[in-house]
Parts: structure tokens; sequence; C-alpha cells
């Protein structure tokens, strides 16, 4: 273990959030209240402890999928520890596992809160609140990656920790340049969206919180309605788009970008990702019909309600706890699907669903043939048994961290709905979940021990599950 260089790096990561700790302290600064003095305090610790950490480069720069996947985990959890700081300090979440939770909610894009009452925090509370969404979404240190030349090379681990997906490619030969072109489209999209709401009549602030929570596919909303606050059918159908575009492979948009449409076009994963989304939109707008005054109000909440959840987003227009058990089930199920392999958004993914399926059914096939060989292929191209061998162990560890994380929480004695998707919600990195922990409900009642199972659950889904892990294994601090 290279402990020199991941060193170096937490400190790059404590420079960084100093840096973005501007934007609250800036609207803080705008809307005259005393709560931007305390970003002030936490930026002046982080940039201090970033200094002493970075102040000398260490000579032996590289590091290995090792040391890659231990400065991802840490730098997360550093980032969750000083982020929640601003939210103790000024007493707008009295509790610090509360203040933990709810920074760690915001950073892997989850959106569960404990708060009973968003209105009432700040505005600069809540743009901060919101931004960890932007933030966590493309992911902190992939944005070092694009500004700073770090180990050659070998900082393609960090990408690979980071990056949400069963396997994560170069767009370009140069991982830097990839970074770079990953935070060009994040970030056009965003402003895109920003705009679009804008011109739909919603306030600024308003609508660069709502946008910071759709790209990151996080959901912290700033009211308690949540998107249901805005009665416009416009500014609901605006989020809807966008939070299905960042649910995307961003692969995509770059063969967009370099003139190869009938490429993106062949995405496979996109492609069922899509189809997923309208077959469920059109099953949940037949069941829930009785809930709404005609079809189309049905299919419009029916589509807002598929896209949040699909894209792990958990933005809500209505109750939808309050769907029948039909519309609630297909809700659940899409938890687990998540969205594409590549983009911000959270759950399996729809590439590990379709690598999963596939294989099942080379399994079965070889059954009825014994002597034939089959290989899984996507888009027409053989999947590496590498990569099938990871799936497979993916799925096999997220079932185990799902039952034992339900079986721990199940201590608070709450009803099965409740633990079952406050769990779901967690791990898939969604936000809201059903009966106490619905759209209109919070986890605040959960124990301070049921909370830290929740937030490891957020952080291992975030990072896809094997980079949380490596921090307990003995031999991962084991110098080289």
């Amino acid at each position: 273990m290279n402990l020199a260089i991941v060193v170096y790096f937490l400190g790059w990561i404590m420079n960084l959030e100093a840096l973005l700790m501007a934007l609250p302290l800036v609207t803080g600064l705008i809307y005259r209240e005393a709560d931007w003095v305390y970003f002030g305090y936490v930026m002046l610790a982080l940039a201090t402890v970033g200094y002493l950490c970075t102040r000398k480069k260490p000579k032996n720069e590289l590091f290995f999928a090792k040391e890659g996947f231990v400065c991802v985990s840490l730098g997360w959890v550093i980032l969750s520890f000083f982020g929640s700081l601003p939210f103790y300090l000024s007493g707008a979440i009295g509790d610090f596992e509360d203040a933990m939770f709810e920074i760690i909610s915001g950073f892997t894009t989850t959106g569960a809160s404990v708060l009973a009452d968003v209105e009432a925090l700040s505005h600069s509370m809540l743009m901060w609140r919101s931004f960890t969404h932007w933030i966590g979404g493309m992911g902190v240190l992939v944005f070092i990656l694009a500004i700073m030349p770090l180990a050659g090379s070998y900082n393609m681990h960090i990408m690979r920790a980071e990056s949400p997906g069963p396997s994560v490619g170069k767009l370009v030969p140069r991982v830097k340049t990839t970074a770079k072109l990953l935070y060009i489209i994040y970030f056009s999209m965003t402003v895109a969206e920003v705009i679009a709401l804008l011109i739909g009549g919603m306030p600024l602030f308003d609508a660069m919180c709502a946008s910071f929570g759709t790209a990151g596919t996080g959901g912290f909303g700033i009211k308690a309605l949540s998107m249901g606050y805005y009665d416009s059918a416009y500014l609901q159908g605006v989020v809807s788009v966008f939070m299905l575009l960042f649910g995307v492979n961003f692969n995509v948009y770059y063969l967009f970008l370099i003139r190869k449409p009938k490429d993106a076009l062949r995405c496979e994963e996109a492609r069922v990702y899509f189809a997923i989304v309208a077959a469920s939109t059109a099953l949940i707008a037949w069941n829930a019909r009785h809930f709404f005054a005609g079809a189309w109000p049905a299919l419009h909440h029916a589509l807002f309600q598929v896209a949040s959840i699909i894209t792990t987003t958990g933005y809500s227009t209505v109750d939808f706890n309050l769907w029948p058990q039909f519309s609630k089930m297909i809700l659940v199920a899409l938890m687990f699907v998540g969205a594409c392999a590549g983009s911000t958004g959270g759950g399996m993914k729809v590439s590990r669903i379709l690598i999963g399926v596939k294989s099942v059914y080379n399994e079965l096939a070889s059954l009825v043939h014994p002597r034939s060989v089959k290989v899984v292929k996507l888009e027409h191209k053989a999947v590496e048994a590498t990569v099938v061998r990871s799936v497979n162990a993916y799925f096999v560890v997220y079932f185990i961290i799902f039952a034992v994380s339900l079986l721990l929480i199940s201590l608070d004695d709450f009803d099965f709905t409740t633990n079952f998707t406050a769990i779901s919600a967690t791990f898939n990195n969604i936000g809201p979940g059903l009966s106490m922990v619905g759209p209109m409900g919070s986890f605040g009642s959960f124990s301070p021990f049921s909370k830290v199972v929740m937030m490891f659950d957020m952080l291992a889904g975030r990072l896809e599950i094997f980079p949380m892990i490596l921090l307990f294994l003995p031999s991962t601090w084991k110098k080289s």
C-alpha cells in the first residue's frame, strides 16, 4: 500500500471540497443569512488540512488497483464527514448521525432524508444539500482527474472504482481527457435544464437546486411536496425528460458528439432501458388511472415516477404510496434495476441485468445442448469472461449485504414494507421508499444504529460495493 499517494490524493479532495463550499457560502451572503459563516469555518479547516497533505508531492506517484479503491472509499468518507459539519455546527440538524446521514445521502445521490420540515432550512443549507447531488453524481475524484495529472495511466483504477457499472472504459486514450469530456457533457446538460426550467417560470434558486438533484439523480427537494409543489405540467415534464437523459450511459452522448449517431443508437443497454421505462409507464398509468382526472394526467405522473425511480432520482409529484399494490410493486422492481452503466444513476444497472439474464439463458441452453459453447454478447460483441464473473460476484455480495442490512434494521421493529423499501431505497441510492419512508415520510424515526447501517449501504451502493468492502480487508493495508 502506497500510503503517501493515498494521503496526497485525499488532501486534494479536501482542497476541492473547500472550493466547492464557496457556492453555499455565497448563497448565504446573497440572502443575508447567518449560516454562511459555518461554511467559512469548515472551508478554513479543509484548506488547512488539505494543504498539509499536499504541500509535498510523494516521490512514488504510481498506485495500483488497491490504492485506487482505497482513495475512492476513504475520499467519500472524508468528503461526507466535513460536508456534514455545516449542518451540525449551525444547528440545522441537531444530531451528528443525522447530519452524516443527510450528507451521505446527498453525496451518494440517494435523496433519503431525516428532515421532517425541509423548508425550515436556510437558502445556503438548501443549496449545499442539493449541490452535493451534483458533486457526487459524476464523482468528485473524476473531477480531480480532469484537472490534475496523477499517476499516469494508473489513475484508471480511480475512475473504475468511482464510476457506476460493471466495467468502465476510456472514451479517448487519455484518462484525463476522458474525465474532462464527461464533465463537459455533465455541466452542459445541467445548464440546459436550468435554462429550460427558467423558461417555465421557476425561480433561479429553485431551478438550480432542482437541476443539481436531477443531474446527480439525487432528488433532494427544497419543498415539502418535492416537485409536486410546482403545479406545472411543463416544469414536471422538463424534469422527467432530464432524469431519463441523465440515466443514459454518457458514452452514448460522446458518440453523438463525434458524429456517430448510428453507433449511439445501437446501444443495447439504452434501448432496453427506454423499453423498461415505456412498459412500466403504460402499466402504471393503466393501473392507477382511477387516481387521476383523465388519461393524460395518469400518463404524466406515471412517467414522472417511473423516470424518478429507475434513474434513482427520487423526486415525486404525487404520493405514490397511495397507489394500487401492482403499481407500487413495479416501482419497487425498478429500484433494483436502476439506470444505465456509465450514467449518474444508481441501482444494479441495466447492463448487469442484461448480462445476468443472458448468462442464465446460456446456462439453460447448455443443459439442452451440453457440447455447445455459448458466449454472452452485448451489442453483438462478446463480453469478457472476467466481466461476467465480476457481475456474478456482484449479485452474490449484493444480496448478502441486502439481507444482512434488512435483518439489522429490523431491530427497530418497524413493519416489513418500511424496512424492505428503506434498504432498497438506500442501497440502490433511490431516496423514498414506501410506508413510513414514502415520499411524504422520512428516515428520521430509525435508530442511530439503523442509520449507520443505511449510511454504509448508501456508500456501498454508490461505489458499487467492492471499494467499501476492501477497506475492511487486512490484506488491503499490507505494504506492497
